[in-house]
């Protein structure tokens, strides 16, 4: 059944599928704090460098959309074809985590360096060999990806813990952007497939009030942290991709030859 509902959402989102859809994916609050009244918005972004394109509320590309804060969560319910996609109104007071989980899409590559050129930005180790090892070919082959994007919100006092929400690839934020003292940084744990993903490479893009964009590299430590510098008045974006060889029922199914699965969390830090 997973399989299908793959592919339904890869033959729904065909006309869709450039290399423009191989960048980020992420959650951008209105607001990264609100009042204990607010809503809590955000729009769901694709794009490179923290810009990108909106897209709309469509549950055919998501298998799950959820608002958590506390021990309470809900599934992020809206209109289809609603922006802002994600509008609800905040459980209480404290620190609110929205996450997504997409269906898979698909890209192909007609040109090996494209491919080249992506998997030597996002650190996939070894590619060339691990490639030319399963006796895959240089050209015409296609990629499944999936997105797991999270975003945190503060609302009144905004205190509160990040928690794994049980995303395939997630980033935990060990410190509240919020209400903590970030002088030494901001801590990001790494989760790939339920274990700790040390050495791992961290993208992390800064946007400015003024909406510059600063993009710098970092990587986690033995047990998966990795200490991000943040500046006040500005938001983030951390990003991770995961690749990995689809099995084989996948692979058939849906024509791939590599997996991709991209962890995504936005923040912003207070003046």
């Amino acid at each position: 059944m997973r399989i299908f509902a793959a592919l339904i959402a890869f033959n729904a989102g065909l006309a869709l599928a450039s290399p423009a859809v191989s960048h980020e994916f992420w959650i951008e609050p209105e607001a990264y704090q609100i009042s204990a009244d607010g809503t809590v918005q955000g729009i769901l972004v694709n794009g490179e460098d923290f810009e990108g394109t909106t897209l709309a509320y469509l549950p055919l590309r998501f298998d799950r959309f959820t608002i958590a804060s506390g021990m309470r969560q809900a599934n992020v319910e809206n209109r289809i074809g609603a922006t802002p996609a994600l509008d609800v109104a905040p459980f209480a007071e404290g620190l609110h985590v929205a996450s997504y989980q997409s269906r898979m899409s698909v890209i192909g590559y007609a040109e090996w360096e494209k491919f080249l050129k992506f998997a030597n930005h996002k650190d996939f180790e070894d590619i060339e060999a691990r490639h030319d090892a399963r006796g895959l070919p240089r050209e015409d082959f296609r990629e499944g990806y999936w997105r797991f994007a999270k975003t945190l919100v503060g609302v009144g006092t905004s205190a509160g813990r990040d928690f794994r929400t049980g995303l395939a690839v997630e980033f935990v934020a060990l410190d509240n952007p919020y209400t903590d003292d970030l002088a030494e940084g901001l801590r990001v744990q790494l989760y790939v497939l339920d274990d700790l993903k040390a050495d791992g490479q961290v993208e992390l893009f800064e946007k400015a009030p003024d909406g510059t964009v600063e993009v710098t590299l970092h990587r986690t430590d033995a047990d998966g942290i990795a200490t991000l510098p943040v500046k006040a008045g500005h938001s983030y974006l951390v990003d991770h991709v995961y690749l990995r060889e689809p099995r084989a029922e996948l692979a058939e199914e849906a024509d791939i030859a590599w997996e991709t699965l991209w962890a995504a969390l936005t923040f912003g830090v207070p003046e």
